[in-house]
């Protein structure tokens, strides 16, 4: 049996260490106190994990103390792999990872990687991490392995346990430790992949392909708007075809699809291949957001809107709905549009932290509702609550005579809001 330890306690560090606590001694790691503190009180405020699973993890141990890694053996890293402003990699977590580990490192240990990166990241940046700083040869006296998180933030269907597993390791002998580790706890299975580079690959086209999709669509809906042609009705009738892809348009964020292309076009680009189809793709995506604000600003200028004194009421700023992970909100893009124009933005999310969406963005939620009421409202996220509203609700949070409703997530019946009165917009 192995001594397991989880760096990083997340989105997919935490569940991880969960699952493995449930059935062997596994030490959860984490270099924020504060998170390592909130989880032994017993609580997640991800929401990934309910109190009552935490408290069924019996064999999990809690700490930020590196000593407390020396009698671990199987080192699984499940950090962030950000990218910076010029959406480049940003593998600074991912090396801070690895230098924590070599400083613990013993022989005939074996190190796996979850953390979203480009093929051969694990052997080309991480394993050299580990030698320098152990001094052990990798191989030889210790090991590698790689298997891609496939964890769906707010998804409390397809859990951990029932999504099937990648696995990988950098030897034959490796590999099998590895599957058989994970398969003690994955129940929908696991796949064994050839080699650490094709198990890299795979997680990092998977995502590839949802956002070239998502983009297609995105760009069908900017045509369709100009034809004066509803997107949602033409997808409608497209999907009466067996065979055709029910995708549907939308503001691309969160960590995983706005953001694990630019891993792959990073590493083609070293290789000197210039991306074209994924690019392009990743260029109408992070535009949505400044074209949704814009189509809105157009109908509200249509409609009589003052646009200097309006106010715009934004429901939603987290990436997706029915969950608090703000990362990489295509919403704030939204906002700073409409601050370009000079409209006053007020924001609301029933899921979001105040304290998170302010020290994050900036931004400061406030109330939209019957007593304070807005100019034009603006539903980016469908959270439960938000999906449950009526068009009557809707209409008394907004003010005026012809008020502008965008319906982001075609949440809701399109007559029906236009029999309120509203004028709507929908990608």
């Amino acid at each position: 049996m192995k001594n397991i330890a989880i760096i990083g306690l997340g989105y997919v560090g935490l569940p991880l260490a969960v699952e493995f606590g449930k059935k062997q001694p596994t030490i959860g790691f984490d270099i924020n106190q504060k998170r390592i503190d909130e989880l032994k009180s017993g609580q997640d405020h991800t929401l990934e994990v309910s109190s009552e699973e935490l408290k069924l993890a019996t064999h999990l141990t809690y700490t930020a103390q590196l000593e407390q890694l020396k009698e671990s053996n199987f080192f699984i890293v499940t950090v962030p792999t950000p990218i910076d402003q010029a959406n480049r990699p940003d593998l600074t977590p991912l090396r801070k990872a690895s230098e924590t580990i070599a400083k613990v490192l013993k022989k005939g240990d074996i190190v796996v990687y979850e953390s979203t990166v480009y093929p051969g990241a694990t052997e080309e940046v991480c394993v050299p991490i580990l030698e320098k700083l152990s001094g052990l040869k990798f191989n030889q006296d210790f090991f590698a392995g790689y298997s891609p998180e496939r964890i769906n933030p707010g998804d409390k269907v397809n859990t951990l346990t029932k999504i099937k597993k990648i696995t990988s390791g950098s030897t034959p002998e490796v590999a099998k430790i590895v599957n058989d580790v994970y398969a003690s706890i994955i129940t929908a299975g696991t796949y064994q992949a050839t080699s650490i580079k094709v198990a890299e690959a795979a997680k990092v086209i998977e995502n590839t392909q949802r956002d070239l999709n998502i983009a297609l669509v995105n760009e069908l809906s900017v045509i369709f708007d100009r034809l004066g042609i509803d997107t949602l009705e033409v997808l409608d009738a497209a999907g009466s075809k067996w065979n055709f892809l029910p995708f549907r348009p939308g503001l691309v964020g969160g960590h995983c699809i706005g953001v694990d292309p630019y891993y792959l076009t990073h590493k083609a680009e070293e290789v000197g291949y210039h991306p074209q189809v994924i690019l392009a793709g990743r260029r109408i995506n992070d535009n949505m957001a400044a074209y949704s604000a814009q189509s809105i600003i157009k109908r509200m200028a249509q409609n009589g809107i003052n646009i200097v004194n309006a106010k715009v009421g934004i429901l939603g700023i987290t990436f997706k709905e029915n969950c608090p992970d703000i990362r990489n909100s295509k919403i704030i893009d939204m906002i700073h549009e409409f601050q370009n124009w000079g409209v006053e933005v007020v924001v609301a999310d029933a899921w979001a932290d105040a304290d998170e969406v302010k020290a994050e963005y900036g931004v400061d939620l406030a109330p939209i509702d019957e007593q304070h009421q807005v100019d034009t409202l603006v539903v980016a996220v469908g959270h439960n609550e938000y999906r449950e509203l009526s068009a009557e609700q809707l209409r008394a949070y907004v003010k005026g005579e012809k008020p502008v409703l965008a319906d982001v997530k075609s949440l809701f019946n399109k007559a029906e809001l236009e029999q309120q009165g509203f004028v709507v917009f929908r990608l």
